[in-house]
């Protein structure tokens, strides 16, 4: 065999052996549907040394794919930890629910988070009452921050 084939068969095989992305798809159905349900999702990030951070119940959207979107304060130890690179760790309706974790994107398209806004107006009643849901005018003053997430299953 030649070189060249053998170097080809070589970085063919590695690439068939390596991990690949998971897609939407792969979000087994059961956790699509809990997602789509929940009120909560659980989230913890990482810390500087390493551990995982308390677990905090909050409010979120998801529609459908592998992505949801929630707001926090910029102030927060989990936007802090987020803004670090830290990965944020989501379970599912209940703080023992199906395992998740993504990497958080800041939002800072007005339409998106007016968007996420009125499917919050959908979901919690409060929300509807112009409580605690996402607002591109707080987002662009730097009050909030707004996030999407894209997800796969734990390891």
């Amino acid at each position: 065999m030649t070189r060249g084939l053998t170097a080809a068969l070589v970085v063919f095989g590695a690439w068939l052996l390596a991990p690949q992305p998971v897609s939407a798809a792969e979000l087994p159905a059961e956790t699509q549907e809990l997602l789509r349900s929940s009120d909560y999702i659980y989230t913890a990030t990482r810390r500087k040394n390493g551990e995982r951070s308390s677990v905090a119940p909050i409010w979120f959207y998801y529609d459908s794919g592998d992505e949801l979107f929630f707001t926090t304060s910029p102030g927060s130890w989990k936007a802090k930890r987020l803004a670090a690179g830290s990965p944020l760790y989501v379970w599912v309706g209940e703080k023992d629910g199906p395992a998740l974790v993504g990497e958080a994107k800041r939002v800072e398209d007005p339409a998106l988070v007016d968007k996420m806004g009125e499917a919050y107006n959908q979901k919690y009643w409060i929300a509807w009452l112009g409580f605690f849901r996402p607002r591109s005018d707080r987002v662009s003053s730097g009050k909030t921050v707004a996030y999407t997430v894209k997800l796969r299953p734990a390891e």
